[in-house]
């Protein structure tokens, strides 16, 4: 009898070679015994060299015998891989529903007005928050339990798109300390800028010092890059002052991440 693997996910999911071996014997099983090896990696978007190797593989592990030129049938060993093979994918699939599906099937929102349990509910997103209330919206679920105004509550059932714009992103340059940092900055046009954010990071002592020094306060310092990408995407319009050594990789994570930004040059002209 085969002991079934405990973890979910195995060898199998842990390697890209044992998956790609999996999936070469799975098409020997169906096609044996004979085997278009072309057919087999435009199949599995591999080359033929590399279909080649890996029944080269397959065989000395004694998984499939060679029958001729271009035949192969899978031994019995071979039999008993595919199917402890498919075993850990299903109990993969299994641990997806079971422990994965049913964590996220409820989903956390903040109550827009008193509700009761078992109350249809609209959800959607405003000033960076998910709400759920009576009125109808894209996406609809039903509360879990009761909930006052302004309290957490959970919506089982959701169903549909919850509708929501990204916020847009100002990025503000500050010279480096060899520059003069935030002693050469034009402090009222940061001023002007950060007025329509609702979230404000700095990047560097010199983007921070630059807030401080035109009165305003930072939101973020520490993990300012992904806190202002999370926040944008979640609708919300953010400035962020960065020093001009690190202003490259931070556009780049903004168009990874496709989102809307300005760039707006600080240094004193």
């Amino acid at each position: 009898m085969m002991e079934t693997n405990k973890d979910p996910l195995g060898i199998l999911l842990r390697s890209k070679r044992e998956t790609t071996r999996f999936q070469v014997l799975v098409e020997v099983a169906e096609h044996q015994p004979s085997i278009r090896q072309q057919e087999v990696a435009e199949k599995l978007g591999v080359t033929p060299q590399a279909i080649s190797e890996y029944i080269r593989d397959l065989s000395d592990d004694g998984l499939i015998s060679a029958e001729g030129r271009g035949r192969y049938v899978v031994t019995r060993k071979g039999i008993e891989w595919v199917l402890q093979s498919a075993e850990q994918l299903e109990s993969y699939a299994r641990h997806i529903r079971r422990d994965i599906i049913q964590q996220v099937a409820i989903w956390a929102a903040i109550a827009a007005e008193d509700l009761k349990k078992g109350d249809e509910v609209g959800v959607f997103m405003k000033g960076g928050w998910l709400l759920a209330g009576r009125e109808r919206q894209a996406a609809m679920g039903v509360a879990i339990d009761d909930a006052e105004k302004g309290t957490d509550i959970g919506v089982a059932r959701l169903n549909g798109i919850i509708e929501h714009t990204e916020g847009t992103v100002c990025v503000c340059k500050v010279p480096r300390i060899e520059r003069g940092g935030s002693r050469s900055i034009e402090k009222e046009r940061l001023y002007k800028i950060v007025q329509k954010a609702e979230i404000i990071g700095a990047v560097g002592v010199e983007a921070y010092m630059a807030l401080k020094r035109s009165g305003i306060r930072s939101d973020m310092f520490y993990g300012a890059r992904e806190g202002v990408i999370e926040a944008a995407f979640h609708g919300m319009n953010c400035a962020i002052i960065v020093v001009d050594s690190e202003l490259t990789d931070f556009i780049k994570r903004l168009e990874t991440a496709g989102l809307s930004y300005t760039i707006h040059d600080l240094a004193a002209q």
